[in-house]
């Protein structure tokens, strides 16, 4: 058990692993509010240092484990605004009796991984636009066949390129609390095909 909910083996799940795209990092970002607010309230997982940066060799045992930990997450989180939930506008923060908004969702699947032992520099929380152009997070996995994004509007693990959705920015590999902007080597932001 881990993060409030169990992870359960695939049954005899087949999972292929395709070849993503790396993004590209255009240069230094501020950290979105709520990302300060909440190592306020969890210091320790915040108080980490400078790392090399990570590429997780990705087999379809480790896609496998992305996949059961995305959906694990989403099965086990309902999906509610921090408003109705708390009453404010932004709050990161673990899930709380099985509620939470996407950063909530995030925050805990990069938990899950880390406890499972994946290493945090490919552990990357991802600030996106959405299909709608909403405000929206995921979770991207840094590995050898490109970046991947775990999701709570997707039940399927997929290469970021192939979410539909605007990257904006992320953590930095070297430094969780840390920054970055992305983009697609033309325009500002790093924008994903339409799956």
């Amino acid at each position: 058990m881990t993060g409030g909910f169990t992870l359960t083996p695939a049954a005899s799940q087949t999972v292929k692993v395709a070849q993503s795209t790396t993004m590209e990092v255009i240069g230094g970002a501020k950290p979105p509010m709520g990302w300060l607010q909440f190592c306020k309230a969890f210091a320790s997982d915040c108080a980490v240092k400078p790392a090399k940066p990570v590429r997780v060799k990705l087999s379809a045992a480790k896609l496998a484990e992305l996949d059961r930990v995305n959906r694990a997450v989403n099965a086990e989180i309902a999906p509610v605004t921090d408003m109705e939930l708390y009453g404010v506008e932004e709050l990161w923060t673990y899930p709380t009796e099985g509620k939470g908004d996407c950063e909530d969702y995030v925050l805990l699947k990069r938990r899950a991984l880390i406890e499972a032992g994946w290493p945090r520099q490919a552990l990357l929380i991802t600030v996106v636009r959405d299909l709608k152009g909403d405000g929206h997070a995921v979770l991207t996995v840094v590995t050898d066949r490109g970046d991947y994004a775990l999701d709570n509007q997707a039940e399927d693990v997929k290469p970021w390129a192939d979410t539909g959705y605007t990257f904006v920015k992320r953590q930095s590999q070297a430094d969780a609390n840390q920054w970055v902007l992305l983009g697609d080597g033309i325009g500002p932001v790093g924008v994903a095909t339409a799956p």
